[in-house]
């Protein structure tokens, strides 16, 4: 299975007027410390605080509901969007989130009105509680990366970003799930590299890179909450193999140097998986070439 750009395009069309245009600025690496201007797409800006807005957007919008409305197991950002885009629809939504989701964002579900469900000590326990009610309560599955209908919505960040600054050589992206870097390769397909960063406590992406298929991995750290995808999803996984997608992988004390850097310097408060790409161009983890663009993805943290 893939995405195509046509399905990306789709996704926009749907979530449009539901969702934010989140805007890119031009960033000289000299303000950041790093060796590359850069494309900053600050979609840390979007509704419920991360990309996720759009992929439970289209899902939403999309999909028939049935009685138990829209069900999703997240680590927090996907079950906050799946909550903002529900409410909007008029949808009832139930969340399950394992135990290790920050406050901050177990509090922004709450302020969406879902019915949160706090099960397990990482995303793969919440995804089976979240299939159990489904099986016992019906309703439709939101699945945070391995659904087509969300990675085209998070596709949509690609349009956008190749609409706002023209052609680009490398994005460089964090990867949890792998949902965000594969609807942005799906778009640009050939015409740009998607780097794909993972800190070394959640790099399902690379240990899937590295045995030809998507494998478990132990998940911890700074980023667990949002990229703490115990298997990179089969469709991402697909989509970026194609695509040759590059895998990066970062400790947790540079993604921490990284998102202080970003308030110091730009005056950006983003989540620690946010930062992980930055966190990859400061600790030389990666050397990007040519026109660079770089995603803040998120910026569901406690402001302290």
């Amino acid at each position: 299975m893939t995405i195509t750009s046509a399905e990306i395009t789709d996704a926009w069309l749907q979530i449009e007027g539901h969702v934010r245009q989140t805007p890119t600025m031009r960033v000289k690496g000299a303000e950041l410390g790093i060796d590359v201007d850069l494309w900053i797409k600050l979609e840390f800006l979007q509704v419920s605080g991360s990309f996720k807005g759009r992929g439970a957007t289209n899902f939403v919008r999309s999909m028939d509901q049935g009685p138990a409305g829209v069900v999703a197991a997240s680590g927090g950002n996907h079950g906050a969007a799946v909550a903002y885009a529900a409410r909007a629809a008029g949808i009832e939504a139930n969340i399950f989130i394992p135990t290790i989701s920050s406050p901050a964002k177990v509090a922004k579900l709450a302020s969406y009105g879902a019915t949160i469900h706090q099960v397990g000590a990482v995303y793969a326990e919440a995804q089976a509680a979240a299939s159990e009610f489904l099986n016992a309560n019906g309703g439709s599955m939101a699945h945070p990366y391995n659904d087509p209908t969300v990675v085209a919505g998070a596709g949509t960040v690609g349009l956008e970003l190749d609409s706002q600054v023209g052609e680009v050589d490398q994005v460089i992206v964090a990867v949890g799930g792998g949902g965000l870097a594969a609807g942005i390769a799906a778009w640009y397909t050939d015409r740009a590299q998607v780097v794909c960063c993972e800190t070394r406590g959640t790099a399902s992406f690379n240990a899937a890179v590295a045995a030809g298929s998507p494998v478990p991995v132990e998940i911890s750290g700074i980023a667990a909450d949002a990229l703490g995808a115990t298997t990179v999803g089969s469709l991402p996984f697909e989509v970026l193999s194609a695509n040759q997608a590059a895998s990066v992988v970062v400790d947790d004390d540079a993604v921490v140097e990284a998102k202080q850097r970003l308030w110091d310097r730009l005056n950006i408060v983003a989540e620690p998986s946010a930062c992980v790409p930055l966190a990859a161009l400061m600790a030389g983890a990666w050397k990007p070439e040519g026109n660079v663009a770089l995603v803040i993805c998120g910026a569901n943290t406690p402001i302290a």
